[in-house]
């Protein structure tokens, strides 16, 4: 499996926070194409600021942060965001005024992406995460939370990115469609070789992801 992301030493601390008061203290870890991670650990562990620079939207750390090999600090960020890494959030984040498919061809414009046809591109990709057309012209506030995530998922893999990160993906759903979810995640990781990371408190994703991480909340 290639390594895509890697972690060398990374450590955060917020900018008030004392000198030796880390959130994130040398943290080491290695992210490959084709596997689905869970990192998991308690509240205040720092699971979300991890995905916050992972994603390059926290950019105050000390160590090194690489993606394919390059360092973040010296790609475009913005580039970044909207190019290789696609990012789903636990309260969706879509825009309640916008129908499915129009959420998800928002995000192919924000990406540039050249596609001729984004109308039957999101039809495709909402198929691919088990919504059909039907769908497409509904307003989000139509749907249920499980089709809520669904269009999310949707949205983020509009501009094929080679990792997707995932904060707490399913910790507004049931145990059903949290399976549901989690079976998306893993096809996305094990079928189409993209390298999924999901921040999680359930049990059932670490179960059944390749590997997990647990962060330890750092004491001084």
């Amino acid at each position: 499996m290639k390594e895509i992301l890697k972690l060398d030493n990374v450590s955060y601390r917020y900018a008030d926070a004392e000198k030796d008061d880390y959130v994130l203290k040398n943290i080491n870890y290695k992210f490959e194409l084709g596997k689905v991670y869970a990192i998991k650990g308690r509240s205040g562990s720092g699971k979300t600021t991890l995905l916050s620079l992972i994603s390059g939207l926290e950019t105050n750390y000390d160590g090194k942060i690489t993606y394919d090999n390059q360092d973040l600090k010296n790609i475009n960020l913005d580039t970044y965001r909207n190019t290789y890494v696609g990012i789903v959030f636990q309260s969706y984040n879509l825009l309640p005024h916008l129908t499915a498919s129009e959420n998800i061809i928002l995000s192919m414009d924000i990406s540039k992406t050249k596609e001729k046809d984004k109308k039957g591109k999101a039809i495709k990709l909402m198929e691919s995460v088990g919504l059909n057309k039907n769908f497409a012209s509904r307003r989000v506030l139509k749907l249920s939370g499980g089709e809520q995530q669904r269009i999310a998922i949707a949205r983020s893999l509009s501009y094929n990115p080679k990792v997707i990160l995932a904060d707490e993906p399913t910790g507004n759903l049931d145990k059903e469609t949290e399976d549901e979810i989690l079976n998306i995640f893993k096809s996305l990781a094990h079928k189409e070789n993209k390298c999924v990371i999901i921040v999680t408190h359930s049990k059932n994703v670490c179960d059944e992801a390749d590997k997990v991480y647990e962060l330890k909340k750092h004491k001084n």
